[in-house]
Protein backbone atom coordinates (compact mmCIF):
# COMPACT_ATOMS: atom_id res chain seq x y z
CA UNK A 1 0.00 0.00 0.00
CA UNK A 2 0.95 3.62 -0.55
CA UNK A 3 2.26 5.76 2.35
CA UNK A 4 -0.69 8.11 1.88
CA UNK A 5 -3.18 5.27 2.34
CA UNK A 6 -1.45 4.23 5.58
CA UNK A 7 -1.57 7.84 6.72
CA UNK A 8 -5.34 7.90 6.08
CA UNK A 9 -5.86 4.61 7.93
CA UNK A 10 -3.90 5.80 10.99
CA UNK A 11 -5.65 9.19 10.88
CA UNK A 12 -9.11 7.61 10.82
CA UNK A 13 -8.27 5.09 13.55
CA UNK A 14 -6.81 7.71 15.90
CA UNK A 15 -9.51 10.33 15.18
CA UNK A 16 -12.42 7.94 15.59
CA UNK A 17 -10.86 6.46 18.73
CA UNK A 18 -10.33 9.91 20.25
CA UNK A 19 -13.88 10.95 19.35
CA UNK A 20 -15.41 7.88 21.00
CA UNK A 21 -13.23 8.22 24.11
CA UNK A 22 -14.00 11.93 24.56
CA UNK A 23 -17.73 11.45 23.88
CA UNK A 24 -17.98 8.70 26.51
CA UNK A 25 -16.05 10.73 29.07
CA UNK A 26 -18.18 13.82 28.45
CA UNK A 27 -21.43 11.83 28.56
CA UNK A 28 -20.48 10.08 31.79
CA UNK A 29 -19.16 13.13 33.64
CA UNK A 30 -21.47 15.67 32.03
CA UNK A 31 -24.64 13.92 33.14
CA UNK A 32 -24.09 15.07 36.73
CA UNK A 33 -23.68 18.65 35.54
CA UNK A 34 -26.77 18.42 33.32
CA UNK A 35 -28.88 17.05 36.18
CA UNK A 36 -27.93 20.09 38.23
CA UNK A 37 -28.50 22.47 35.32
CA UNK A 38 -31.97 21.17 34.42
CA UNK A 39 -33.06 19.92 37.89
CA UNK A 40 -34.83 17.01 36.13
CA UNK A 41 -33.11 13.63 35.70
CA UNK A 42 -35.09 12.52 32.61
CA UNK A 43 -34.53 15.82 30.84
CA UNK A 44 -30.84 15.74 31.71
CA UNK A 45 -30.46 12.22 30.26
CA UNK A 46 -32.29 13.21 27.08
CA UNK A 47 -30.17 16.35 26.61
CA UNK A 48 -27.04 14.32 27.35
CA UNK A 49 -27.94 11.81 24.61
CA UNK A 50 -28.67 14.60 22.14
CA UNK A 51 -25.38 16.31 22.95
CA UNK A 52 -23.48 13.06 22.38
CA UNK A 53 -25.17 12.53 19.00
CA UNK A 54 -24.43 16.12 17.98
CA UNK A 55 -20.86 15.74 19.18
CA UNK A 56 -20.38 12.61 17.05
CA UNK A 57 -21.94 14.23 14.00
CA UNK A 58 -19.88 17.40 14.20
CA UNK A 59 -16.58 15.79 14.99
CA UNK A 60 -16.79 12.82 12.63
CA UNK A 61 -18.02 15.15 9.91
CA UNK A 62 -14.96 17.30 10.45
CA UNK A 63 -12.68 14.24 10.46
CA UNK A 64 -13.98 13.08 7.10
CA UNK A 65 -13.84 16.55 5.51
CA UNK A 66 -10.29 17.16 6.78
CA UNK A 67 -9.01 13.76 5.66
CA UNK A 68 -8.23 14.78 2.09
CA UNK A 69 -4.61 15.72 1.36
CA UNK A 70 -4.02 17.00 -2.17
CA UNK A 71 -0.21 16.97 -2.21
CA UNK A 72 1.68 13.71 -2.74
CA UNK A 73 3.28 12.15 0.34
CA UNK A 74 6.80 11.03 -0.56
CA UNK A 75 8.25 9.99 2.78
CA UNK A 76 7.24 8.58 6.13
CA UNK A 77 8.35 11.73 7.92
CA UNK A 78 6.15 13.86 5.68
CA UNK A 79 3.24 11.50 6.40
CA UNK A 80 3.86 11.81 10.14
CA UNK A 81 3.93 15.62 9.93
CA UNK A 82 0.66 15.69 8.02
CA UNK A 83 -0.86 13.15 10.39
CA UNK A 84 0.11 15.17 13.46
CA UNK A 85 -1.38 18.31 11.91
CA UNK A 86 -4.66 16.57 11.13
CA UNK A 87 -4.94 14.91 14.55
CA UNK A 88 -4.03 18.21 16.24
CA UNK A 89 -6.86 19.93 14.40
CA UNK A 90 -9.25 17.16 15.47
CA UNK A 91 -8.20 17.71 19.09
CA UNK A 92 -8.74 21.46 18.76
CA UNK A 93 -12.23 20.88 17.35
CA UNK A 94 -13.00 18.48 20.21
CA UNK A 95 -11.84 21.07 22.75
CA UNK A 96 -13.78 23.89 21.07
CA UNK A 97 -16.98 21.83 21.05
CA UNK A 98 -16.51 20.96 24.71
CA UNK A 99 -15.93 24.56 25.81
CA UNK A 100 -18.87 25.81 23.76
CA UNK A 101 -21.16 23.25 25.42
CA UNK A 102 -19.90 24.09 28.91
CA UNK A 103 -20.28 27.83 28.26
CA UNK A 104 -23.81 27.50 26.88
CA UNK A 105 -24.99 25.19 29.65
CA UNK A 106 -23.37 27.32 32.35
CA UNK A 107 -25.12 30.38 31.01
CA UNK A 108 -28.44 28.54 30.91
CA UNK A 109 -27.89 27.41 34.52
CA UNK A 110 -27.13 30.93 35.74
CA UNK A 111 -30.28 32.29 34.08
CA UNK A 112 -32.41 29.50 35.56
CA UNK A 113 -30.99 30.10 39.05
CA UNK A 114 -31.57 33.83 38.68
CA UNK A 115 -35.23 33.21 37.79
CA UNK A 116 -35.69 30.87 40.76
CA UNK A 117 -34.18 33.34 43.24
CA UNK A 118 -37.24 35.20 44.57
CA UNK A 119 -35.84 36.21 47.95
CA UNK A 120 -32.55 37.67 49.11
CA UNK A 121 -29.80 35.15 49.78
CA UNK A 122 -29.55 36.16 53.46
CA UNK A 123 -32.37 37.12 55.79
CA UNK A 124 -32.10 40.66 57.19
CA UNK A 125 -30.67 40.77 60.72
CA UNK A 126 -32.21 44.05 61.83
CA UNK A 127 -32.77 47.65 60.87
CA UNK A 128 -30.39 50.56 61.03
CA UNK A 129 -31.56 53.55 63.09
CA UNK A 130 -32.59 56.57 61.03
CA UNK A 131 -30.50 59.67 61.82
CA UNK A 132 -32.45 62.72 62.91
CA UNK A 133 -31.54 66.31 62.32
CA UNK A 134 -32.29 69.45 64.36
CA UNK A 135 -35.73 69.78 62.73
CA UNK A 136 -37.31 66.52 63.79
CA UNK A 137 -37.00 63.46 61.60
CA UNK A 138 -35.71 65.30 58.52
CA UNK A 139 -32.05 65.41 57.62
CA UNK A 140 -30.32 68.73 57.03
CA UNK A 141 -30.34 69.55 53.35
CA UNK A 142 -33.08 67.07 52.53
CA UNK A 143 -35.50 69.78 51.42
CA UNK A 144 -35.63 70.67 47.72
CA UNK A 145 -34.90 74.33 48.52
CA UNK A 146 -31.28 73.65 49.43
CA UNK A 147 -29.41 73.72 52.74
CA UNK A 148 -31.34 74.51 55.90
CA UNK A 149 -30.42 77.26 58.38
CA UNK A 150 -27.59 76.25 60.65
CA UNK A 151 -26.17 73.74 58.15
CA UNK A 152 -22.83 74.10 56.38
CA UNK A 153 -22.78 76.85 53.78
CA UNK A 154 -20.99 76.35 50.47
CA UNK A 155 -18.12 78.74 49.76
CA UNK A 156 -18.71 81.23 46.97
CA UNK A 157 -15.14 81.61 45.76
CA UNK A 158 -11.46 81.21 46.63
CA UNK A 159 -10.37 81.40 50.28
CA UNK A 160 -10.03 84.88 51.76
CA UNK A 161 -6.35 84.45 52.71
CA UNK A 162 -4.42 82.46 50.10
CA UNK A 163 -1.51 80.45 51.54
CA UNK A 164 1.93 82.04 51.29
CA UNK A 165 5.20 80.33 50.59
Amino acid sequence: MDIKVWMYVVYLAVSIGLTIWVARALARNGLIFLEEVFADERLAQAVNSLLVVGFYLLNLGYVTVAMKHADPVRSTSQAMEELSLKIGLVLLVLGALHFFNVFALGRYRRNRLRQLATHPPIAPIGRLPMPTGPYGSQLVGSQPGGPQPGGPQPSAGPPANPPTR
